[in-house]
C-alpha cells in the first residue's frame, strides 16, 4: 500500500483508527526516559507523516521526519493560530490557554510579525553574549550556596531552576522575590493534566500580575522588557502581559529542565562527560548536541493547515491540524547518523530543538549562554558530581508540556 492509499484508508476509518494510529500524548512506557516516546519514534521509522488521536477523540497528523518538520514549519499555508478551526491542542488545558487569550507564538503574519519585531533588539545574539559575566556570577552564586556545607542538593530546585529564573527576572524587570508564584503557576498552565478551571485560574493570576507589573513600570520605569514595552505605547497592558507571560514561563521553564536533563545525561554517559571534562573547548557544540539529543519539546509544534497541502507523500486537507515532533527529527539518521546516540564532538547545529521558520524560539541566544555557563561551570566546580539516587528514582517529566526531571539529586 502506498503512503497516499494509507493516507485515503486511514481517512475513511475515522479518528485513531488506522496502521499506524497513535493516541497523543504519547506514552512512554517501555522506553529510554531520554529517547522519543516508542510509538511516535516508531511512525518516523515505519510512516513518518501518519494520523493520530488527540485527547477529546478529534484527530490530527503527526509529522515525525527532518524534512518533513522543517517543510511545515516553514510553509506559512501551515498556520499558527490557534483560534482557527482544527487547530490542534493536546489537552483540554492547553485549549483554554491558548484559543481565547493566544500569546504571539500563537499567531501569524503580520500580527506575529509586528509583535515579535518589539522584542528582537532584546535577544540579539550580541546583547545575550554580554550578559556572560552577569550570568556567571549568578552561576557560582548558586554553587556556593549550595555546596556550602553540605555534599549533596537538590540540583534542580538550588540550581537549574534559579539560574534562568533569576536571568529573565532580570531582563524583564520582574522582582524574583515573586518567583515562588510564577513558577508555582507556570507549573499549573505546563501539567497535562491540569483542569481547563486550573489553568485558567493560573492564567488569570499571571495575567493580572503582569498588567499591574506594566502599570507600575509607566510610574518608575527601570529599562527592563516590560518597562520598555509600556514606553513604546503600541500595546495596551493586557497585551504586554500576555507577551511577558510567555516570556517569562518559557525564559525559566525550558533552560531550567534542559540544565538538569542535561547533567543527569552526562552522568549516565561517564564517557561524554569525561570527554567534556579534559576539554572544556566542546562545552559550545556539547549544548548543542545535547539539544538534539534530549529536545525537551516532546509533544509537537501545532500547525493547521489553510489549504491542501502534501507533506512526506500524504494529503493533509484545508482545517487539519498538524503536531510536528521536533524530538523525533532530531534523532533522523538522515541528518544525524547515529542518531540516537549521544556524541559530544558532533556537530549538531542543524538541530530544530528551537523550532524553524519564523515561529522559532526567540529566546534562543539567551538559552545557549545559559546552558553552557551552566554545564561548565558545574563541571569545573564540582569535579565528582554524582547521583545520589538510583537513576530509576529520578522523576522524570512525564506530566509535563517541557520534559525534564521534577528532582534531581545529586552529591559531589
Amino acid at each position: 500500500m502506498t503512503t497516499a492509499e494509507r493516507t485515503e484508508a486511514q481517512r475513511d476509518a475515522g479518528p485513531g483508527e488506522g496502521p499506524a494510529a497513535l493516541t497523543l500524548p504519547a506514552t512512554r512506557a517501555g522506553g529510554c526516559p531520554f529517547d522519543p516516546a516508542p510509538g511516535v519514534e516508531r511512525a518516523r521509522r515505519e510512516e513518518p507523516v501518519t494520523r493520530a488521536t488527540l485527547w477529546d477523540g478529534s484527530s490530527c497528523w503527526l509529522v515525525t521526519r527532518y524534512e518533513d518538520v522543517r517543510a511545515v514549519l516553514a510553509d506559512p499555508r501551515f498556520s499558527a493560530d490557534a483560534t482557527r478551526p482544527g487547530f490542534p491542542f493536546l489537552t483540554a488545558g492547553a485549549r483554554e490557554l491558548f484559543a481565547k487569550t493566544p500569546a504571539f507564538i500563537r499567531t501569524d503574519d503580520p500580527e506575529h510579525a509586528r509583535q515579535r519585531r518589539m522584542l528582537t533588539a532584546d535577544f540579539m545574539i550580541k546583547k545575550m553574549e554580554a550578559m556572560r559575566p552577569e550570568v556567571q556570577r549568578i552561576a557560582d552564586e548558586l554553587l556556593d550556596r549550595m555546596t556550602e556545607g553540605r555534599d549533596a542538593a537538590d540540583l534542580v530546585a538550588e540550581f537549574a531552576l534559579p539560574l534562568p529564573s533569576l536571568v529573565i527576572c532580570l531582563l524583564l524587570g520582574v522582582p524574583y522575590e515573586d518567583h515562588g508564584f510564577f513558577q508555582e503557576r507556570s507549573r499549573i498552565l505546563l501539567n497535562l493534566g491540569s483542569a481547563p478551571e486550573a489553568v485558567r485560574t493560573a492564567q488569570e493570576d499571571l495575567q493580572r500580575y503582569l498588567s499591574e507589573l506594566a502599570e507600575s513600570k509607566r510610574q518608575t520605569p527601570d529599562g527592563g522588557i516590560v518597562s520598555r514595552l509600556v514606553e513604546r505605547g503600541e500595546l495596551d497592558d493586557a497585551e504586554i502581559a500576555s507577551m511577558g507571560r510567555l516570556l517569562l514561563i518559557a525564559g525559566h521553564e525550558t533552560t531550567a529542565n534542559m540544565t538538569a536533563l542535561s547533567t543527569l545525561t552526562l552522568l549516565r554517559n561517564p564517557a561524554q562527560l569525561a570527554r567534556l571534562r579534559q576539554d572544556p573547548s566542546l562545552i559550545k557544540g556539547a549544548v548543542e548536541e545535547l539539544l538534539r539529543y534530549l529536545t525537551i519539546v516532546h509533544n509537537g509544534l501545532p500547525r493547521v493547515a489553510t489549504e491542501d497541502i502534501t507533506v512526506g507523500g500524504a494529503t493533509i486537507r484545508a482545517g487539519e491540524g498538524v503536531l510536528c515532533t521536533i524530538n523525533t527529527a532530531n534523532r533522523d539518521e538522515d541528518v544525524f547518523p547515529d542518531g540516537a546516540v549521544l556524541d559530544v564532538g558532533r556537530d549538531a547545529r542543524r538541530h530544530v530543538a528551537f523550532g524553524f521558520g519564523v515561529h522559532q524560539c526567540l529566546g534562543q541566544p539567551l538559552a545557549r549562554v545559559e546552558l553552557q555557563i551552566a554545564l561548565e561551570t558545574l563541571l569545573r566546580r564540582l569535579p565528582e558530581l554524582r547521583l545520589a539516587v538510583p537513576f530509576e528514582d529520578v522523576p522524570f517529566r512525564h506530566d509535563m508540556g517541557i520534559y525534564g526531571v521534577h528532582a534531581l539529586p545529586v552529591a559531589w
